[in-house]
């Protein structure tokens, strides 16, 4: 039988799959759309050929079972005639087509808006359906053995252009869709006449929200002149949803047009009724229950002794509010996620994630820092509460958690990274679980190089330090630890107690001509407690004369710098309001090249020549520091000639054959 016969007969056979209440089977059926070999059959490594697999999942739940008790409005949902809320969710799927040749784990990339992250770590471009060589890039997670896997978990993605979603039922009261009120974010970058809401690039997609009344008086338009600006009123009658054709408005809910264009830079906020909120918070249960079926069925189209979950950003956040709401249990009480790995999300989560009208779209500025923010059990030093991020899982089913972030978590944005390992009062250095590990990676941005060009550009040049390479390492870390109980590397962040974290307003950042201190950042607030009156205490690791980190795992980059690596930026003039941060982009700020340079511009770093005799001086240097982090566990050994290479490839550009006298 061939690949497409063989895909056709799986397909009838998972639709005919039938379960009862009883057998409280949550996943149901698995219908495969397509299934072939990767590359025309080409071997990874070991692990041999691979197979992609697209289809979808149909998942079935009891509405009155405890571990489902979390999910906003599932009460509310349709149920079928077994009293039980049914739904879908899109599958992809690259698998070892010999499962005795894969290491045993699937390593579930939760989507990010709809689109893939992990191929990333094989150093391959993004795309939503990889096909050609480059799109596997070295097929380093493959060549591991493991199964990679998606599963849409977001109910608001449009079918279109390969992003992956959920299809959830919609709650209702009295038989008729909900409604309520709806308000989302939105900063332009420009005087444009009018802003729409259904771009996805934006960030502020509430169009699957439509208002019921687009002339509604009480809809309500605010402007501030910065995030953590008062808020002022747009009379409702300078504004009204449409778009402007012609010098005219038309009517169009998907944009928003007021008199006089919109102000680049500022912060915008609409609120209106709409109706018809899909159960949102169905997308953990099929992240959940998805991690469970595979290991305790032997007949879906992989298996795995281990389950993992890897989520950047916007996945981190969900991660968290995953494990805070008690999800890594399922319906039977046993374990989904084996391991956890959060990175670039800080100590924020989201309520938008499971709520009437969620928004899992946003990008959360200043609105995901909810308590708890420790793993562990803290007291909220405002309420009196203790919460702990853990509370709800038993040891049983608590997963092992790598926290990965970056420089530009601790600043800004009200990401607050520092807040998964110290105390909310920012006085002391906070303990981890024993299954937690938490890392730095010095002088890094939220995503390398130019990230959310959407958003413009900041007033410096964005932060280019690949973290990566620690995330390649910190990978195969999680699979030793939950597979084999090897120990992981320990964890790297700086702390209170030995200086290397300190508050914002006691780092002495250098003097650099033309660059804005960053003690001009605001300060985050408490957005569980609805005002800006409450601030977060902005913990942001130290740094040496240069302005680099001093603590965390420090690549080449910032060991042997040839620059300056922050994780803040302010917004550039040509898009607005340049006093104001610009969220999650870094600085790259670069060495004077000859001390004659430095010295004209009044510069107080050293220059390159005067901190190395020569390239291969700082080769050498660099070669060192990656060798170092190869037996400490946070660089694979495979990759060091690549950040040699990467770091060389830095000094041609800088330098351009200068000649340099040397120290």
């Amino acid at each position: 039988m061939n690949a497409n016969g063989f895909a056709a007969s799986l397909v009838v056979v998972a639709t005919m799959v039938t379960v009862s209440p009883a057998a409280r089977a949550e996943l149901t059926r698995i219908e495969i759309a397509s299934r072939a070999d990767v590359l025309d059959g080409r071997a990874f490594g070991e692990a041999g050929v691979y197979e992609k697999i697209t289809g979808k999942v149909y998942f079935s739940v009891d509405p009155a079972a405890p571990a489902n008790q979390a999910v906003a409005d599932l009460d509310k949902a349709p149920r079928d005639a077994n009293g039980r809320v049914t739904f879908s969710s899109d599958l992809y799927a690259l698998v070892p087509k010999d499962r005795a040749r894969g290491n045993g784990a699937v390593l579930m990339d939760v989507l990010n808006r709809g689109r893939k992250n992990i191929l990333n770590l094989q150093r391959a471009t993004a795309v939503n359906d990889p096909k050609s060589e480059s799109d596997f890039g070295d097929g380093f997670l493959m060549k591991q053995g493991f199964s990679l896997l998606w599963i849409g978990w977001q109910f608001d993605i449009p079918n279109r252009d390969g992003l992956m979603g959920m299809q959830a039922p919609v709650a209702t009261m009295n038989n008729q869709p909900i409604t309520g009120r709806v308000s989302t974010l939105f900063i332009p970058n420009s005087p444009d006449a009018t802003y729409r809401l259904d771009d996805l690039g934006r960030y502020a997609d509430t169009t699957h929200y439509p208002p019921i009344d687009p002339d509604d008086p009480a809809s309500v338009l605010t402007e501030r002149g910065g995030f953590l600006a008062p808020a002022r009123v747009v009379p409702r009658s300078d504004w009204q949803f449409g778009k402007l054709v012609n010098g005219e408005v038309v009517a169009d809910s998907a944009a928003i047009t007021p008199r006089g264009g919109f102000a680049p830079g500022h912060v915008y906020e609409v609120s209106y009724v709409a109706r018809g909120g899909e159960v949102a918070g169905l997308g953990f249960v099929a992240l959940r229950d998805t991690a469970s079926a595979l290991k305790a069925r032997s007949d879906l189209f992989t298996s795995a002794r281990q389950t993992y979950a890897y989520g950047p950003s916007q996945d981190g956040r969900l991660l968290r509010e995953f494990l805070y709401e008690g999800f890594n249990t399922d319906e039977r009480g046993n374990r989904a996620f084996d391991g956890v790995i959060a990175t670039i999300a800080g100590s924020a989560r989201g309520n938008d994630f499971n709520a009437r009208f969620a928004r899992p779209h946003g990008l959360g500025f200043f609105a995901a820092s909810l308590f708890p923010y420790l793993d562990l059990d803290q007291t909220d030093p405002v309420t009196g509460k203790t919460d702990g991020l853990l509370k709800k899982l038993t040891a049983a089913t608590r997963p092992k958690i790598f926290y990965v972030n970056g420089s530009g978590e601790y600043w800004g944005g009200g990401r607050a990274a520092a807040l998964v390992h110290s105390s909310l009062d920012g006085k002391q250095d906070a303990t981890l679980a024993d299954t937690t590990r938490v890392y730095l990676v010095s002088g890094t941005q939220h995503v390398p190089g130019g990230y959310l060009p959407s958003a413009g550009e900041g007033v410096n040049p964005p932060n280019p330090n690949d973290y990566s390479f620690v995330l390649r390492s910190l990978t195969l870390a999680m699979h030793r630890w939950a597979n084999d109980g090897v120990t992981p590397p320990p964890s790297r962040h700086p702390q209170l107690a030995n200086g290397t974290l300190v508050q914002r307003e006691k780092l002495e950042f250098p003097a650099i001509p033309g660059i804005r201190s960053p003690l001009a950042i605001p300060t985050g607030y408490r957005a569980d407690l609805g005002d800006t009156t409450h601030p977060l205490p902005h913990l942001v690791p130290n740094v040496d004369a240069d302005g680099n980190e001093v603590a965390g795992v420090r690549l080449p980059n910032i060991a042997v710098p040839l620059a300056t690596y922050t994780g803040w930026n302010f917004r550039s003039p040509k898009i607005g309001q340049p006093e104001e941060l610009l969220p999650l982009t870094g600085s790259y700020l670069t060495f004077p090249v000859t001390r004659a340079a430095r010295e004209a511009a009044n510069d107080p770093r050293f220059s390159i020549e005067e901190r190395y005799v020569g390239r291969d001086t700082y080769e050498a240097a660099t070669r060192s520091v990656a060798i170092r982090l190869v037996d400490d566990g946070y660089v694979l050994r495979e990759d060091v000639e690549a950040l040699v290479a990467n770091a060389l490839a830095r000094w041609d550009q800088l330098t351009k054959g200068t000649p340099l006298a040397g120290r």
